[in-house]
């Protein structure tokens, strides 16, 4: 007995859609009797095959999904500053417990704020790493510092990060000056205290007046539990941030695309604010960047992420780590929106991203930036490339948009909810079995060697995406599994999400 899984790389012309011109069947609708007795007699039918336990659990069904929780209060915030190279964010990944945030032995390489879920003897916290702060500096620099004040005012404790082997300096001072005009409980380390000597050094500090120095070590983790019980005792028991969240939480929106597309400038109009840098050197966001969105009347979590390279191996330095974040945030995502540059043909690169989305089962939306800048002559044939090269994609969503001016945005929220709602989908066993058999009535799988293989019994194993289990006594071709797949999108609608098919040989029982 064996099982059959979808081919990895289907060939893109047995992709194109057949536009039927039947309606849509809804699939939320109730069975009909006739619809369930066909599911009921199909799945008799099966009693005279050998099936495997896997089998037997997956025909017994799975639980519904849990209703949604009570509110909770929004989790305390923790936000880590200091002036750049100081040791900030290998501190975040010493307190997380994992190579979480970028780190680089230069300075300049957190640009952004970025939040982490974080846990200290049984205290969940909200973690929040920032640039670099400096003094009287201009250009990104600026931007990076105007994000590190905006996380102090928004932060419940601050953890001061100061480089203990160097000792205060001005631009340190100058922190100090800021955090005393915010009013905010703060905790300050001394960083890079490696042995008992440099803890001279540490005691140093206590000319800054925020208090007691904890001499720490974020490299080799010497002096930070200590450091951690110091900051619990401080964080309250909610933040006084922020708004109450469902367990569940809002949908998670990742943006992705190539470097320098307009994905920050896209979330920042969404926003309405300057929330994330924006400049015009490619790659300036390294940390996949989490934000909670009012659009549409709906709270979303947006992910604004760093742009994908051609290939991992083709980065270095802190790009390779921001290219495995980006991975990871379309991992955590629920929908992806993919954002493409109009006023170029699309390259390998976004062919890329938009495989990376599929392939981690996320819904899809793609957004062609730039579209206003286009001229009436252009866009016709504009249209044709994109029909040419989205022939693999052509079930999700596009919408035209300007990151730079918003146009078209409202148009976003519909694209996701859509992509969503297909990714949520699930067929009734029964109405899937009335479509299959319609199906291959009128289009049989043809003869292989004088066999052919018999459709027994299918049913929806999975939603998020949705995977769909076929039992058959023979193999299914991969073109009629593809033809199955657009029969499928064409009845049920599917739009925006991928969707996957397997099948099961399973022969009779021997008598």
């Amino acid at each position: 007995m064996t099982e059959q899984t979808p081919d990895a790389a289907p060939d893109v012309t047995d992709l194109i859609e057949d536009p039927s011109g039947h309606p849509l069947i809804d699939a939320g609708a109730p069975e009909t009797p006739e619809e369930v007795a066909r599911e009921r007699a199909l799945r008799a039918g099966l009693d005279e095959f050998d099936l495997a336990e896997e089998d037997l659990a997956l025909l017994g069904g799975g639980e519904e999904p849990a209703e949604g929780a009570e509110p909770k209060g929004p989790l305390p915030v923790l936000a880590v500053v200091g002036r750049p190279n100081v040791g900030k964010s290998t501190l975040v990944n010493r307190i997380l417990g994992r190579r979480e945030a970028v780190v680089e032995d230069k300075p300049g390489v957190t640009r952004d704020r970025v939040s982490y879920p974080a846990e200290w003897a049984g205290r969940e916290f909200t973690l929040v790493d920032t640039g670099g702060w400096e003094v009287d500096v201009a250009g990104i620099h600026a931007r990076v510092a105007e994000q590190a004040e905006i996380a102090i005012d928004l932060a419940d404790v601050v953890l001061f990060v100061v480089d203990a082997t160097v000792g205060a300096t001005s631009t340190d001072e100058q922190v100090v000056r800021l955090l005393r005009k915010a009013k905010k409980p703060v905790i300050l380390a001394a960083n890079k205290v490696d042995g008992p000597r440099a803890e001279a050094d540490a005691a140093e500090l206590w000319s800054l007046g925020l208090g007691e120095p904890h001499p720490i070590s974020a490299l080799h983790g010497r002096g930070t539990g200590d450091l951690l019980d110091a900051m619990v005792d401080e964080l309250p028991e909610v933040s006084a941030y922020g708004g109450a969240l469902r367990l569940g939480g809002p949908r998670r929106v990742a943006l992705v695309g190539r470097p320098n597309v307009g994905k920050s400038s896209l979330l920042n109009k969404v926003l309405g604010e300057d929330r994330v840098v924006v400049d015009a050197e490619a790659g300036t966001t390294r940390d996949p960047v989490d934000e909670l969105v009012e659009l549409g009347g709906k709270t979303w979590w947006f992910i604004d992420t760093a742009g994908i390279r051609r290939r991992v191996h083709q980065t270095s330095g802190a790009d390779f780590y921001a290219s495995l974040r980006t991975q990871a945030a379309i991992e955590k995502a629920e929908v992806a929106v993919v954002l493409v540059d109009a006023s170029v043909r699309m390259t390998e690169q976004d062919t890329r991203v938009i495989s990376q989305v599929v392939e981690a089962g996320r819904a899809l939306v793609i957004a062609y930036n730039k579209w206003d800048l286009m001229d009436e002559d252009r866009r016709p044939y504009l249209e044709r490339e994109i029909e040419q090269d989205l022939v693999q994609v052509q079930w999700a969503p596009r919408v035209n948009v300007s990151a730079k001016t918003g146009w078209h945005k409202d148009r976003l929220v519909p694209a996701i909810e859509k992509s969503l709602a297909s990714w949520d989908m699930r067929i009734p066993t029964g109405r899937l079995n009335a479509f299959l058999g319609e199906l291959v009535a009128a289009h049989p799988h043809p003869l292989r060697g004088g066999k052919q293989p018999r459709i027994l019994f299918a049913t929806q194993a999975d939603t998020r995406p949705p995977r769909f289990v076929i039992f058959a006594t023979g193999f299914l071709e991969a073109g009629y599994r593809r033809f199955i797949e657009r029969r499928l999108r064409e009845t049920f609608g599917f739009e925006g999400s991928p969707i996957s098919i397997s099948v099961r040989v399973r022969e009779k029982r021997k008598r």
